[in-house]
């Protein structure tokens, strides 16, 4: 449910129409959907024609944060202010139903429409790449060597406000036909989750240096389920 009863970020585009029910428009939602997922689909329009590009991003407050090469059709696009459609979505479950017509996923999606922005003054963008680092791994930003000044220059960084936006759940087992529920067949949910293997040392790796806590502990947020 959303947490007032129109939220700034809920438009005509964002509202879930297809079983609105599932559809959620309160802010913590959205955000722990997007810092639990490590990769977008970006949605975008060049010279009239359509592309869905998928990247890394990182949500930094009210906005949402990509980069890549100065040479990124995609983000040369979105920084010059083209409309996009950023969609992320995370899997948790396959549900079976008793018949093939009512077998669905349960999932966590969200949606945003807006604008690109560059972001172009040096320290903000070195501090907005530092929080893409973050987002992916806490704590390696402090470790690993921060951009040049020519890497810096290569990169392009976009920000794009989360304020058209919405998320679609579905949650819980299937939802058969009265009738199918006395078929003896099986039905349930078989969960789907996100697990990271044991950290593989580079080959080049000096001896001596032991693997840091947030890389042998390493886990992604679950705030959502």
């Amino acid at each position: 449910m959303s947490s007032s009863p129109t939220p700034d970020h809920l438009t005509p585009r964002t509202t879930v129409r297809r079983i609105a029910s599932r559809g959620r428009y309160d802010r913590a939602t959205i955000d722990a959907i997007l810092d639990e997922a490590l990769i977008c689909h970006v949605g975008f329009v060049d010279d009239g024609h359509p592309f869905v590009i998928p990247t890394i991003h990182a949500r930094d407050g009210d906005r949402m944060l990509l980069h890549g090469s100065n040479a990124s059709r995609m983000l040369r696009c979105l920084a010059g202010g083209a409309d996009a459609c950023v969609t992320v979505t995370l899997l948790d479950g396959l549900v079976l139903a008793r018949s093939a017509f009512h077998h669905s996923m349960n999932y966590r999606s969200v949606v945003i429409l807006g604008k690109g922005e560059a972001v172009t003054d040096p320290a903000e963008k070195r501090a907005a790449l530092d929080v893409l680092v973050e987002r992916v791994i806490p704590g390696r930003s402090a470790d690993a060597r921060g951009p040049s000044q020519n890497e810096l220059s290569a990169t392009t960084v976009v920000s794009i406000p989360i304020t058209e936006a919405s998320a679609k759940v579905r949650t819980g087992p299937a939802s058969d036909d009265e009738a199918d529920y006395a078929l003896d067949v099986w039905a349930g949910v078989i969960p789907l989750t996100m697990l990271a293997g044991e950290p593989q040392p580079d080959p080049q790796l000096p001896i001596g240096i032991a693997i840091p806590g947030y890389a042998a502990c390493y886990r992604r947020p679950t705030g959502g389920r």
